[in-house]
């Protein structure tokens, strides 16, 4: 994967000025992808840059650029739990998850998947071929709770596992070593139970590595009722990670099966807006900026990141 890092943060840069000439100063655009939805949770498809203010730690920002996304390319990670606790419901995911590369992938799009139970894998690497996705998901089968000590063989590195379901991991490995080097609209999808057991990584370094890569997480809370019960304890976690990065957590059931979830997901990918602005603070200083942004109409509902990190050129 390419090391080059794609870089949320702003800042400025001195252009070299002749003594006649005024001196020029760059400044970076932090981009932000979103979308709106109404009091009873439909989206919003129709408003205009005069509609939004944007604001960082607290301070109004001038918006630059103000776009509506709804074809722009997308470069999507389907992060799927092959864990003991999902064996019953794996068959339905992987159905529906063949189904939704077939429709919702353009010929511009890109899409990896990576499974993950005691240890994550990297099934099929960034593709645009239906065709390829659906061949990885039927390499997916459900991992033994007790890893004996097997490093995972695809090219994301993991850590050394006994035991458990490194979720955390995987999100941190796939957006670190995945997406951090993509630019573009770049999105997560998970579909586990949300429990953690094992993973290097902690729920903080996770998020924050998707904030690096400017990344949304859409976490898929599908819970197998024979496993657990009634419910998971993991939908605390799922719907952290999903706010903080500007997405959305979904719970299947059997009014909203997988397949109307995958089709809600598709439908907020394609109707997301998108606006930049320069900061007033141009320091690059690793510090992480809050980001919030209005609407005129205060039964809106902005959906968005929570901020992103200033950081350095080098990094």
């Amino acid at each position: 994967m390419s090391a080059l890092a794609v870089l949320p943060a702003a800042g400025q840069q001195d252009q070299p000025a002749k003594a006649d000439e005024s001196i020029q100063v760059e400044v970076a655009l932090v981009n932000v992808y979103f979308t709106v939805h109404d009091r009873h949770g439909a989206l919003v498809g129709s408003l205009n840059k005069d509609d939004f203010t944007v604001f960082e730690n607290g301070t109004q920002q001038t918006i630059k650029a103000f776009n509506r996304e709804t074809d722009v390319p997308v470069t999507l990670g389907l992060l799927i739990d092959v864990s003991r606790s999902q064996e019953n419901v794996l068959d339905v995911t992987k159905e529906a998850a063949s189904e939704f590369f077939g429709t919702v992938l353009r010929p511009k799009d890109l899409a990896f998947l990576i499974s993950f139970g005691p240890e994550a894998e990297l099934l099929q690497d960034y593709t645009s071929s239906p065709k390829l996705l659906r061949a990885g998901l039927k390499g997916l089968h459900v991992e033994s709770d007790f890893g004996g000590g097997v490093m995972a063989s695809g090219p994301v590195p993991t850590i050394y596992q006994q035991k458990g379901t490194v979720l955390y991991d995987a999100v941190y490995l796939a957006a670190h070593d995945q997406l951090k080097g993509q630019v573009g609209r770049k999105a997560l999808m998970l579909i586990t139970d949300g429990d953690d057991e094992g993973s290097h990584y902690k729920i903080q370094d996770s998020i924050e590595a998707a904030q690096k890569a400017d990344t949304i997480i859409y976490s898929i809370q599908y819970v197998d009722p024979r496993y657990h019960g009634f419910m998971s304890g993991g939908d605390s976690a799922l719907r952290r990670m999903s706010e903080e990065t500007g997405g959305h957590m979904f719970r299947v059931s059997r009014k909203e099966p997988l397949s109307t979830v995958f089709q809600e997901i598709q439908d907020e990918l394609r109707s997301q807006y998108q606006l930049a602005y320069a900061p007033a603070n141009a320091a690059k200083d690793g510090t992480f900026r809050h980001i919030e942004i209005r609407t005129s109409n205060k039964e809106y509902k902005v959906q968005a990141r929570k901020g992103y990190y200033a950081m350095p050129a080098s990094e």
